[in-house]
């Protein structure tokens, strides 16, 4: 099974090397290959690019204004008939090739492809991959999320954004052959290395694609979701990402942490608390696991860290890439696409967002993931209409690739949309209000006999499960997984339309707007939207896994009748010591009715005719994220006492009318 650290691979590979970076002045050149991870083939192109017959490879040490240097893998075309631009990764995860599984360095080694698509290898790039500072063939020492200085006071006042000019401008001077254009690219933290690479630009920086970009570790990237700790992903991660001293080009490969189980739920159940996970981590190599543990609140390590408010002054055209499934960075993108076009008017900005898991667009066809087919090559689709297109435009001259403002895969009918603005400004808000009996609906409750609230007893010694299987991983189809085995629990609340008469097209946020109570000092509040399938599907919906399986696909599809499929459409949790405040916890008052609202990540989803709209609510997601006692404490060092059953009640009366407000767009028989 895959393991959670080649999903952050990922970020370091992608396609070509994505996690890879550039650098700044150069000792004597050596040839040598970048490491670029590979991605599927063109369909139509029988005969395989080959690297090394087309480029040269060169190793440069370039330093940067205070001295320290960045260890800089250039590929330069052999037919130097014309000029060419540059298109750059900086990574964190070594810019050697990556053959197979292992990273190399050395004149000898080349990987199998170079840009996002071997569409770009064949026509032409220069192509740059750097190391970042603190990581492997680089100086300096490293830091998480380096944080961007606005005012720069001396030579020694150096973040990403002075790193790439510094590289830039030697790259310009130094590299014979180049057209003075540059473009940059990244999946991941090679996607923040991107954004922050860009504030300040350059002049000849033309055009940059963040995709996947870390943007702000704790409000909903990798780190925390609504302040819970996505534990599993950040365990896995953090054993694999170790401190370096550098320069070194170990480890050539990443390592599989030893549960001694297949059973992770079992395994952290039974670790207790964060702090006796970090446990085990060594001294050493729990740096950085240490660093997002020991912050459980948005404090002032983080708020540094957020790049967002400080992407102004980018000149060059932006193409901002994310993925609907996307389990690590799915609000880096749309925080990313929206800072940019807020801070910086008349810069170029686009968006695409197909159905994808984490770095999908730039590894498979796109087509299926897990149970749910998407009907066609979506990754295919989008490297070669929109991404080639993107910059061949900017930093060749092409034609206009007529990019609309956001370009975004709509599941459930599984068509591409095209909108002038995101979410789209013909979308109307509506609510979706949770009714006696577990069903939901569009009118407020009104004045009925009965309880005006449901309830349910949740306990940290059994909290709910993210996936309905056992594994140590964090299974990439879990964002579409069928959601019938919570369904089954009595701590967990569900409600659900009756079957929609037309379709229902769901875009942008998602806003959870409850009314709940505890009988504790703190508890999570977890909702997820669900897409019930009829129990008799048509020939078009019955997906699952018929046909054959996309040989490049990140999860074949297993075996699935569809039929009654309870398909997670968003799910994210919310602290509840968090509701009012990421930097000044609060504990809940017992039994007291308390307001809860905020946001799930953006959706772009049709709920088709005679499909239902569920709406499930929890207060656990384990080992996804971590336990919350359900005690106002110090959750990563809690002790084993504070861990206690409460009475969680969630109510839906005309005085407490919970539900979830949501943009529909216009459309037959739209609600």
């Amino acid at each position: 099974m895959e393991k959670r650290r080649a999903l952050r691979a990922a970020r370091a590979l992608g396609v070509a090397g994505l996690a890879l970076t550039l650098s700044g002045p150069m000792t004597a050149p050596v040839a040598l290959a970048q490491g670029a991870a590979q991605g599927p083939a063109q369909q139509g192109q029988d005969k395989p690019f080959n690297v090394a017959e087309h480029y040269t490879k060169y190793e440069y040490r370039i330093a940067m204004r205070d001295g320290v240097e960045l260890f800089t893998v250039v590929y330069v075309p052999k037919d130097q008939s014309k000029t060419y631009p540059f298109l750059m990764v900086r990574t964190p995860y070594g810019a050697g090739a990556r053959v197979g599984k292992e990273l190399w360095y050395g004149v000898e080694a080349y990987p199998k492809q170079l840009g996002p698509s071997p569409d770009f290898d064949r026509a032409g790039y220069i192509f740059v991959f750097q190391d970042v500072r603190g990581r492997y063939m680089s100086g300096s020492s490293w830091v998480e999320m380096r944080p961007h200085i606005d005012q720069k006071k001396s030579k020694t006042d150096t973040d990403d954004s002075s790193d790439m000019h510094d590289s830039v401008d030697w790259l310009l001077k130094n590299v014979p052959g180049n057209n003075g254009k540059v473009g940059i690219w990244g999946i991941s933290y090679p996607g923040f290395f991107t954004s922050s690479s860009i504030i300040d630009s350059h002049p000849a920086i033309k055009a940059a694609s963040p995709q996947a970009p870390v943007t702000d570790l704790y409000m909903g990237d990798d780190a925390y979701h609504g302040g819970a700790y996505m534990l599993a992903a950040n365990f896995a991660f953090y054993a694999a990402f170790k401190p370096q001293n550098n320069p070194t080009t170990e480890p050539r490969g990443w390592s599989d942490y030893d549960f001694g189980t297949t059973d992770g739920y079992d395994f952290y159940l039974k670790k207790g608390n964060l702090a006796d996970i970090s446990a085990l981590f060594s001294k050493e190599d729990g740096i950085n696991w240490r660093e997002m543990v020991d912050h459980p609140t948005y404090d002032d390590y983080w708020k540094p860290r957020a790049i967002a408010p400080h992407l102004k002054n980018i000149k060059a055209a932006v193409l901002t890439v994310g993925g609907w499934f996307d389990a690590e960075d799915l609000h880096g993108p749309f925080t990313t696409y929206n800072a940019i076009e807020k801070q910086n008017p008349g810069t170029p900005n686009n968006l695409v967002v197909g159905p994808w898991v984490h770095g999908g667009w730039a590894r498979s066809y796109g087509r299926k993931l897990g149970a749910v087919d998407f009907a066609s090559d979506t990754g295919d689709y989008y490297r070669k209409n929109i991404l080639f297109p993107f910059f061949e435009q900017h930093l060749k001259g092409a034609p206009d690739a007529k990019l609309a403002k956001a370009t975004v895969f709509e599941t459930g009918t599984n068509v591409w949309r095209q909108y002038a603005a995101w979410p789209p400004k013909q979308a109307r808000t509506r609510t979706l209000y949770l009714q006696p009996g577990g069903t939901l609906g569009w009118t407020a409750p009104g004045q009925n006999g009965g309880a005006k609230f449901d309830e349910y007893v949740s306990d940290p010694a059994r909290p709910v499960p993210y996936v309905g299987y056992v594994t140590t991983d964090v299974p990439k189809e879990y964002m579409v997984a069928d959601q019938r085995f919570a369904t089954t629990r009595g701590d967990v609340l569900t409600y659900q339309t009756a079957p929609l008469e037309n379709d229902v097209t769901i875009v942008g946020p998602v806003v959870p707007k409850l009314f709940v109570s505890t009988s504790g000092t703190d508890s999570d509040w977890v909702v997820k939207v669900i897409d019930v399938y009829p129990q008799e599907l048509p020939p078009s919906q019955s997906g699952g896994g018929e046909g054959p399986a996309d040989p490049k696909s990140d999860v074949p599809p297993p075996s699935v009748d569809m039929g009654g499929y309870q398909q997670l459409v968003r799910g994210d949790p919310l602290r509840g010591k968090f509701r009012n405040s990421f930097e000044k916890p609060e504990p809940m008052v017992p039994d007291q009715v308390t307001p809860i609202r905020y946001a799930l990540a953006d959706i772009n989803h049709t709920f088709r005719r005679g499909h239902r709209i569920m709406v499930q609510i929890q207060s656990s997601w384990f080992p996804l994220t971590d336990r919350n006692p359900q005690t106002f404490v110090d959750i990563p060092n809690a002790k084993p006492g504070d861990f206690k059953a409460a009475r969680e009640r969630v109510y839906r009366s005309p005085d407490y009318p919970s539900g979830l407000e949501v943009q529909v767009m216009p459309g037959v028989g739209a609600p």
